[in-house]
């Protein structure tokens, strides 16, 4: 039976299982990071109309991570929301350098 989560912090450790592969890291950070740069610019220009090319810039990438590296679906079907959150956490941890783009076998 699979487990069901209630929060985000019991969701994250199972996350980060699911984020191992280096190549799918560096993809995820890669999306997430153009997510915050179209974000800003369509704000800067005022051509809110970029805002539409966030879902697929952002999820795009990261799916090309778990399909072709991490040969796994993507939390993001049963969790949308906790998901979400969860590549901002792992955005910001890997550009801080708490997670690794490389991890160990344990999350931390």
């Amino acid at each position: 039976m699979e487990k069901k989560y209630s929060s985000l912090k019991e969701f994250y450790p199972y996350y980060l299982t699911e984020h191992q592969h280096p190549t799918s890291r560096i993809l995820h950070f890669i999306g997430t990071g153009l997510v915050f740069v179209i974000l800003i610019l369509s704000v800067v220009r005022n051509e809110y109309s970029w805002m539409i090319s966030i879902p697929i810039v952002g999820y795009g990438f990261a799916w090309v991570g778990h399909f072709f590296f991490e040969k796994n679906k993507p939390a993001t079907f049963k969790y949308p929301f906790y998901s979400l959150a969860s590549d901002f956490i792992l955005f910001y941890e890997l550009l801080t350098g708490k997670q690794k783009f490389v991890p160990s076998s344990k999350p931390s």
